[in-house]
């Protein structure tokens, strides 16, 4: 399967690599700003990376970006991150009074599915990891801040607002993802791939729904297509 609109080859390849990065860096430059200019919010510098990261891989579609390019350059930014979590030279990027492993987990499973499923099936790598980029992304900004019944799952709090907000954005994601797809589930698929997301979006125990969510609806969405 080729790229999304844009047909591939080596300036389009030049062009898409151009456009990712100069996308990175914007966002990277955001978060710092929003880090120093609301330090009592750490959380919302993070979770800019956690959303706007996820539209990479749309843009390596777009621009059917090569697997021999795609799957270093994540594996590549995944080692940084953990490198970063180590030594934390970017806080911005990371946790805010919590221990978790999430952004590594991030792309970790973003590496894992360009390695299983990129380029045949870019749907499922998109489908997978933007339900984890705005799913999760937008419960964990939301949750926190409307007022609803919580409850912890290992030692984490969840909450109805953050959970609903988890599937409703999810199933958006994931009806969105199959339009542009030639091929996907049905309906009935991914109403249960949104509740499957959202189930173990509930088990976030230093982050590991950043490799569990994206990695299981990935392949269940290949299995239902």
């Amino acid at each position: 399967m080729g790229g999304l609109l844009i047909e591939p080859g080596w300036l389009r390849q030049a062009f898409g690599i151009g456009a990712i990065g100069l996308w990175l860096a914007l966002l990277a430059v955001l978060a710092l700003a929003i880090r120093e200019r609301w330090n009592a919010h750490g959380e919302w510098s993070r979770k800019l990376v956690h959303i706007g990261g996820g539209a990479v891989v749309p843009l390596a579609w777009l621009f059917g970006i090569h697997r021999w390019l795609a799957i270093p350059a994540a594996a590549t930014i995944t080692l940084l991150a953990w490198f970063n979590h180590r030594r934390r030279l970017l806080p911005a990027i990371e946790d805010v009074g919590r221990a978790s492993y999430g952004t590594v987990a991030y792309g970790a499973s973003i590496t894992l599915l360009l390695l299983l499923f990129w380029p045949q099936r870019p749907d499922a790598v998109c489908a997978g990891v933007l339900v984890m980029a705005l799913g999760d992304g937008l419960a964990g900004l939301l949750g926190p801040r409307l007022a609803s019944p919580s409850w912890r799952v290992l030692g984490e709090r969840r909450s109805l607002a953050g959970t609903a907000t988890m599937a409703l954005t999810s199933l958006a994601v994931l009806l969105a993802v199959a339009a542009l797809a030639p091929s996907g589930p049905g309906w009935p698929a991914l109403l249960c791939l949104a509740l499957i997301a959202t189930a173990l979006e509930q088990f976030a125990f230093q982050g590991i729904d950043n490799l569990t969510v994206p990695l299981a609806v990935a392949l269940l969405w290949v299995l239902t297509s």
